[in-house]
């Protein structure tokens, strides 16, 4: 036991230099399709365009989300501490990466702690995996609710890392289940999120169904988590690891863009959190007009992250910048109206959306 411990507190400490250092980038999330009819005349002033929206009944400066990265091994700790101090700073929320190591680890807890010391107004998000649910029950959840004191916890789907993974756990069932559970029993507002594939329609009715407050779709588009793997297993000095490399490459290309995935979940339900492959204030623009709540972010606040808070504060000032130039230009002085705004979609994302079962767009 000691030895997972240990195992799957470095692995964290992998999957981030991996992702700072490697291109583990892989598809196009779809947001490139999608073009907003330009406003000639905006009726608005830029100088008082308002960003502020809400979120499960909370009041956030922006709909940038800072999406779960990382904690659960020392070497994660600054990047939590810059990046909550970013979330607090700017008035927006946040979620951690996988709590699993500190549940199994409690001397790693304050990789995870030291996030509420830097963020005690923001919005938090607890993560745990659906595995781990399953197989240690509502009080790891309730731990690592406690353990950061968040206002939601997050339940993630990774079946495809898991799938790709040496050590990974490859028994999906009671999954949904165990997340049942956990609805009816806590009181902390449950989101799913998947991790780079998507969810579907039919998933999404099966989330709702089972209790859940929102939906973060993490759709095909961003990181890679096959690709990640893939480069876990290229580094490893395990032959049989080894042989795992040209998995996670072939299964790279695997998921729903991340627009067609938001598309088809807000056919379902609301709230819905967009991320996967969101790069620019413009993306969370579109992903906002789509019908998205908020719009998440990790790798390309990740790299600042591990620079300093002075680059981090930098390139969230310059997305909001694009996010408030993208709405005055078609004509949203508040969000709001931005989730009126005219858009035209094109190319693949308009086939998949309308393809077999045109899925209505929430406008």
């Amino acid at each position: 036991m000691a030895d997972q411990k240990r195992f799957t507190s470095s692995r964290k400490l992998d999957h981030l230099r991996i992702c700072a250092e490697k291109d583990v980038e892989s598809g196009d999330a779809g947001f490139g399709d999608i073009r907003f009819v330009h406003n000639a005349l905006p009726e608005c002033d830029m100088g008082t365009i308002d960003l502020s929206t809400r979120f499960l009944d909370r009041p956030f400066s922006s709909p940038l989300f800072i999406s779960a990265m990382t904690g659960g091994h020392p070497g994660t700790k600054d990047v939590n501490v810059r990046l909550a101090r970013a979330a607090e700073r700017f008035g927006i929320g946040m979620g951690v990466g996988s709590q699993r190591a500190a549940l199994e680890n409690p001397n790693l807890a304050d990789t995870f702690t030291v996030v509420r010391d830097e963020a005690p107004h923001a919005f938090l998000v607890a993560n745990l995996g659906a595995v781990q649910l399953r197989d240690h029950g509502i009080e790891w959840a309730e731990r690592a609710v406690e353990m950061i004191k968040a206002d939601a916890i997050a339940i993630h789907l990774n079946f495809l890392q898991e799938a790709i993974q040496p050590e990974g756990d490859h028994n999906a069932i009671g999954c949904l289940a165990a997340i049942q559970e956990l609805c009816a029993e806590i009181k902390t507002p449950v989101i799913v999120k998947e991790t780079g594939c998507g969810i579907s329609a039919m998933t999404a009715r099966q989330c709702w169904g089972a209790g859940v407050r929102a939906i973060d779709v993490a759709g095909w588009g961003g990181t890679s988590w096959a690709a990640v793997e893939s480069v876990r297993a290229d580094e490893s000095r395990n032959a049989k690891d080894k042989s795992l490399k040209s998995l996670g490459e072939d299964f790279s290309a695997w998921g729903i863009p991340t627009v067609v995935s938001l598309a088809e979940v807000l056919s379902s339900g609301s709230p819905v959190i967009a991320s996967g492959g969101v790069r620019s204030g413009m993306d969370i623009a579109k992903g906002i007009a789509i019908g998205a709540d908020l719009c998440g972010m990790a790798l390309p606040l990740l790299k600042p992250a591990l620079v300093s808070d002075e680059a981090l504060v930098r390139w969230i000032e310059a997305v909001h910048r694009e996010l408030t130039v993208t709405m005055f230009l078609s004509g949203s002085a508040k969000i709001a109206d931005l989730r009126k705004a005219r858009l035209y979609i094109m190319g693949r994302t308009r086939q998949m959306i309308e393809k077999d079962h045109p899925v209505r767009i929430r406008r």
